[in-house]
């Protein structure tokens, strides 16, 4: 349909490549973007760290414009003009200029719906205030910008510990506000298992964030002259109360799917718009990407609804590829993405142990903390990292990483063979660039390899670490194998010290009508114990993460 006219419903990061790759591919089909909102292509990504200064000007948010896109790509881009119905059978759309009202009807050989999705605003009494925001596009946190210009001392309530709730916190923080995160789980940042989470949660509570956890909001109360505030008071179901001059909601996004429910596209029952790997819906002029289609979980094999860029951008693509005449496929999405937060970097990929449970797939787990990068070499932090592998083939499940230097490599190498369907053998082959300020010879990920490939080998039995509060002291002992002066600063309550160094000379101490538990700091010299003792009779399991993993995930 070279010489055909392509609709595109939405622009940003899947309307807008979709909309550049079409004319890359064809000079003579018409294409025609439109856009409710006044930016068609801006950097939605940015927007907590335009609100906190780190991009100093809002002209840095925009990728595109209507006149960049009209001179570069040769695109008809109408901006603050809605599309309020598909009449598939026609072949013809309706639309509204947002300004004058106007409304007219355009017709189609192809459709690309790129509707995104909106932010959650749940049935909560109250939520409706003029000082409540969400984070979605550049009005929105030019709102937020004119609220906070000439607050002092603002106390502002973050409701979501997800990305955008915690992306704003971080900004919020340094522009020097009081914030308290609202969290209706049991922990923040779902995507990540709560043991990972749980250095996050230390992270905002070390810069000064209040935090409620497993306390969902459920009321938005006015302020008053014994409680007064700029915005509301927010009421937890705990019964606290906690006045703010600010509400961020963060509370998560729903696909939009309005258009394509009125135009009798097939929707998933997750609730996003149903397409298979051509990207293409139950009617064959429409196609749809984004945050408002589900995709193929890559490790599960399920529906699941994963609104990221990266994904946005190669959907938006091969939908232009499709309709002009270059067959491509969308496989999967494997959900890999990456936060900062104050000091810390936390990346994940693939699937977590929730995840995996819910799906009933068998699943392996290993904790470890190498260091970023050589340890003679200054400056080496440790990386909380968890890797996933299926037990009988393997084969690697999903990875999470949490640190202050070098996760974002290691999750892009982990994503990588991810999708390249490797195994945790495979990682111990990889050959990583090294040098001393950049790595190990043995890098984080080779180790998580090794680690886990003597696991499949049964060179050693792993103990997790929140198995620690039920082992029974008549049948379990555990035993710390770091220096006494390291145990000086901590240790898991009834475990008994015997160093590493000395663990030979005093192997007539230990029980072998028990079952020894041996961990470390952080689970190496633990495996070097439960290999000694292993090879001397005993029955012993390693607990991987070894102390750090396990004081990290205790309640505070």
């Amino acid at each position: 349909m070279s010489n055909k006219r392509l609709i595109i419903i939405g622009g940003v990061a899947g309307g807008a490549s979709a909309a550049a790759r079409a004319r890359r591919l064809s000079e003579d089909c018409e294409i025609i973007m439109f856009e409710r909102g006044p930016h068609v292509s801006f950097a939605n990504c940015g927007l907590p760290y335009f609100v906190g200064g780190e991009i100093a000007e809002q002209d840095s948010l925009l990728v595109q414009t209507p006149d960049s896109l009209k001179a570069r790509f040769n695109l008809d881009v109408r901006i603050n003009t809605e599309v309020i119905r598909i009449d598939s059978k026609a072949r013809r759309i309706q639309v509204r200029e947002l300004e004058t009202g106007r409304e007219c009807e355009e017709a189609y050989d192809a459709l690309i719906l790129s509707t995104g999705a909106s932010p959650l605003r749940p049935p909560i009494p109250g939520i409706e205030h003029s000082n409540h925001f969400v984070v979605r596009n550049i009005p929105d946190v030019e709102r937020i910008m004119v609220w906070s210009k000439d607050c002092q001392r603002c106390r502002a309530v973050v409701v979501g510990g997800g990305y955008i709730g915690l992306e704003m916190t971080e900004q919020l923080r340094h522009r020097g506000f009081d914030v308290t995160v609202v969290e209706a789980s049991t922990q923040v940042m779902t995507p990540f298992d709560p043991e990972m989470a749980a250095w996050l949660q230390a992270e905002l509570k070390s810069n000064g964030v209040a935090l409620h956890l497993n306390d969902p909001v459920v009321a938005f109360e006015p302020p008053s002259a014994q409680e007064p505030a700029r915005a509301s008071i927010v009421v937890l179901k705990s019964g606290q109360r906690l006045p703010a001059d600010s509400v961020i909601l963060g509370l998560g996004v729903k696909p939009e799917i309005g258009l394509a429910k009125d135009a009798g596209l097939e929707i998933g029952k997750l609730g996003g718009v149903r397409v298979d790997e051509h990207l293409q819906t139950s009617d064959p002029h429409i196609w749809a990407v984004g945050d408002a289609i589900e995709v193929r979980d890559g490790v599960t094999g399920q529906w699941a609804l994963i609104p990221l860029a990266g994904p946005a951008n190669r959907q938006g693509r091969i939908a232009a590829d499709n309709i002009l005449g270059r067959p491509s496929k969308y496989q999967q999405t494997w959900g890999t993405a990456i936060l900062r937060l104050f000091k810390l970097t936390a990346g994940c990929t693939g699937a977590n142990e929730k995840t995996l449970l819910r799906a009933t797939i068998p699943f392996q787990a290993i904790h470890l903390h190498p260091g970023s990068h050589a340890g003679y070499y200054p400056g080496a932090e440790p990386i909380a990292l968890k890797i996933l592998f299926a037990p009988d083939t393997g084969k690697l499940l999903g990875a999470q990483a949490i640190g202050h230097d070098g996760v974002d490599k290691r999750i892009d190498v982990l994503a990588t063979a991810l999708k390249a369907g490797m195994t945790v053998h495979d990682l111990t082959e990889l050959e990583l660039a090294y040098a001393p300020p950049y790595g190990s010879a043995k890098d984080p990920v080779n180790l998580a390899g090794m680690a886990a490939q003597n696991v499949r080998d049964g060179y050693v039995a792993l103990a997790q670490w929140n198995e620690v509060a039920s082992l029974d002291p008549n049948t379990t002992l555990l035993l710390d194998v770091r220096r006494p002066d390291e145990r000086a600063h901590g240790f898991i309550p009834g475990s008994i010290n015997i160093p590493l160094d000395e663990l030979r000379q005093r192997l007539n101490e230990l029980p072998r009508d028990r079952q020894i538990i041996a961990y470390c700091q952080s689970g190496q010299r633990s495996y070097n114990a439960a290999r000694i003792l292993s090879q001397h009779g005993f029955r012993v399991r390693n607990l991987t993460g070894s102390y750090r993993t396990w004081k990290n995930a205790q309640p505070p």
